[in-house]
């Protein structure tokens, strides 16, 4: 079953893939979405269109643990998206995923306008590789 990952922001969405029998994660987009109903109306349509069976939310804990105000955005996004899709909606701790991604871009010599287009896109497959390395049900 393939899992589709989203890295949120409140500008830009990122969104990773599982390959069909959930173990690797491949970057496949970001978009800016026009507000939490075309968030969700495009979520929706990738889970059509890749055959997803799992979304998974990166939650923005903060360092020590504790949810901040991103984090309570986000559990309102997870929860509207949980009400529109058919399929199960589960969150994953997304901590230092954004900085990794960056620093991983950097290092393969990614330049910083081509590194600002991929960068929530390659958080986004940090958080399902994580995700499905742990033994998350896929």
């Amino acid at each position: 079953m393939r899992i589709l990952a989203l890295d949120l922001g409140r500008r830009r969405v990122g969104v990773a893939v599982s390959n069909p029998n959930g173990t690797i994660a491949h970057p496949l987009l970001q978009f800016e979405p026009k507000g939490r109903r075309d968030l969700v109306a495009t979520v929706r349509r990738l889970v059509a269109e890749q055959e997803a069976g799992r979304v998974v939310v990166g939650m923005p804990v903060l360092v020590d643990g504790r949810k901040g105000e991103q984090a309570r955005w986000t559990e309102a996004v997870v929860s509207a998206l949980a009400e529109a899709l058919e399929v199960p909606v589960a969150t994953w701790d997304e901590r230092f995923t954004t900085q990794e991604a960056e620093a991983a871009m950097r290092e393969a010599g990614l330049q910083a306008k081509k590194r600002k287009t991929r960068r929530d896109k390659v958080a986004a497959a940090l958080i399902l590789q994580s995700y499905l390395d742990a033994g998350s049900p896929a």
